[in-house]
């Protein structure tokens, strides 16, 4: 049982270091200019680096082939509309980075990507770890 615990926690942890990375080192210019349109390629690149980053995770971890691919899918999507819906906002506001509500929009995008970690941790720790 401790086990487990301890692999869930490197799991997250593992997740952290994607996250850092996705988010504030592999994105490049199309990534992030125009993102306020649904449309927009450069999210989508950018939902999918984050896909990829945790399927790694997950293989490390061990888990299966299958799994891998849907949670790929599943984080894509979210990832997609979180950060959309970010900018979106953000463009409806006029946000600078000098206003409170800018770090707001970004508070609560990155709460929402952690989120989805859990959920993520959760849903593997169900399928692979059934003890916890």
């Amino acid at each position: 049982m401790a086990q487990d615990i301890v692999l869930v926690l490197f799991l997250l942890c593992l997740f952290q270091i994607k996250h850092m990375f996705a988010d504030f080192f592999l994105q490049t210019p199309k990534m992030l200019s125009g993102r306020s349109a649904y449309v927009h390629m450069g999210r989508a690149q950018h939902a999918a680096v984050h896909g990829l980053g945790s399927a790694l995770v997950f293989l490390v971890v061990g888990a299966g082939v299958v799994f891998v691919v849907l949670m790929f899918l599943a984080e894509w999507v979210v990832h997609f509309h979180i950060d959309w819906a970010k900018a979106r906002y953000s463009q409806l506001k006029s946000h600078t980075p000098v206003q409170a509500g800018f770090w707001h929009a970004i508070g609560v995008d990155q709460a929402a990507h952690q989120l989805t970690y859990i959920a993520m941790a959760a849903v593997w720790s169900l399928v692979y770890l059934p003890s916890v």
